[in-house]
Parts: structure tokens; sequence; C-alpha cells
């Protein structure tokens, strides 16, 4: 059986190297969590590429808000997937929409191709889309590695009957990944209720963007328990 994995969601390279210290098998990097991450600089990139040793997708997102994006931002996507590429990234996390927010399939279709061989992480834009079974589908026939979520409510916890439903929809076909609010405190809970293999957690200290060590130690402890 494939043990649980734990992605870390991580703004600075010291949240990185204690997220590897810690024991975290991926990074999420990611700027501005304010408003739920955008794409980090190029200086963050090439640090934390320097720092740590282990697999870094970068959050590809220019702005806040929603992701229906124009061709200035579409352009803009394109050129930070080549620059990520360039830094050494291993994957991505990005997403788009059209504007009734469905998955935007041709646009997602063509971010896996620019990306490739980086692994795409379809973030959560799925949780915006009307339709979760639908848009399973949709990701899936875009190449993506993986969809995070929170079962299209505010938490994973919140949404882990439906997060159980979308693992076993999956059928193996792509990897779903409970996110948001996901803590020591409740990943026993996730594992036993959702089925799910890979987990993200930010485990940020309240008011701060650095990680609780503390807390990530025995989260990952919880699952190489299990």
């Amino acid at each position: 059986m494939q043990p649980y994995l734990l992605e870390v969601c991580a703004y600075n390279a010291a949240s990185c190297i204690i997220a590897e210290e810690a024991g975290a098998d991926r990074i999420e990097l990611c700027a501005d969590a304010s408003v739920g991450g955008t794409t980090p600089s190029v200086e963050t990139i090439k640090e934390v590429k320097e720092k740590v040793r282990i697999p870094v997708y970068a959050m590809v997102r220019p702005r806040g808000g929603d992701f229906f994006y124009n061709d200035e931002e579409i352009a803009t996507i394109k050129r930070d997937i080549a620059t990520c590429w360039s830094l050494g990234c291993e994957g991505i996390a990005t997403g788009a929409a059209t504007a009734d927010g469905r998955i935007d399939t041709e646009l997602l279709k063509r971010i896996v191709d620019w990306a490739y061989p980086m692994r795409v992480t379809c973030h959560r834009v799925f949780d915006r889309t009307p339709d979760p079974f639908r848009a399973l589908e949709d990701i899936i026939s875009c190449g993506c590695e993986r969809i995070l979520t929170s079962g299209q409510q505010n938490t994973a916890i919140e949404g882990e009957g439906l997060i159980a439903q979308l693992v076993e929809a999956a059928g193996g076909r792509i990897i779903i990944m409970p996110g948001s609010g996901v803590r020591s405190s409740n990943i026993s809970e996730l594992v036993s209720a959702t089925n799910a293999r890979e987990f993200h957690s930010s485990a940020r200290i309240a008011g701060s963007e650095m990680a609780d060590e503390q807390d990530l130690r025995n989260t990952i402890s919880i699952l190489k328990s299990l």
C-alpha cells in the first residue's frame, strides 16, 4: 500500500526548511496568503530550491480573486511556468475557470502542455465549480496529476463526505488531496473518513505566514503510524 504523504503549503524559505526537517514529502510554494496564494517570486523560488531537497510545486496564479483569466494573464501564466521549469521546480499548482465557474478545459490542457515534464496539481478552483463530479472528469481529461480540495466547504473536515465520494469516483485515475484546515488534531479523522493517501497542510501559526513546526511534526508522526 502506498504510504500516506503530506504536502506543506509554505510562503517563505524558512517555512520550507521547517517542513522538510519535520518530514514533509513535498512543498507547495506560494506568495500572499491573504488571497489564498499567488505565484512566488523568482528570488523565493531560487532560495527554496537551493535550501530544500524535497519536491517543490510552485503556485502559478497571477492574482487573487477568480480564476477566469484574460489574454494578458494567460501570457503571464505561460511565462511563469517556463520560469518555474528553469528554476528546477518539480511541478506547479494552478487552475483555470470559465466565466460560469466551470473548469476551463481548453486553457488547463494548454497549461499542462506548457508545464511538461513538470507535474500539475489543480488547486482549489475545483471547490468553486458548480458540479464537482463533472469537474473531476474535466480535470482528469486535461492530464493533471492531482486535485487539491476541501470538498467544496471551508475546511476539509467539513467537506470530508464529498472528498470520500471523489476518491471513490476517481478510482485511482487522479490523486484527490484534501486540504484546508488540515492539522494534527484532525488528520486521523480525515484519513479514516476519506480514504485519501495524500494530504495538504499549511499548519501556519495564527496571524503569521510561518509554519508551526510542532504541529507539522505531530501530523507527520500520525500519518507514519497509520
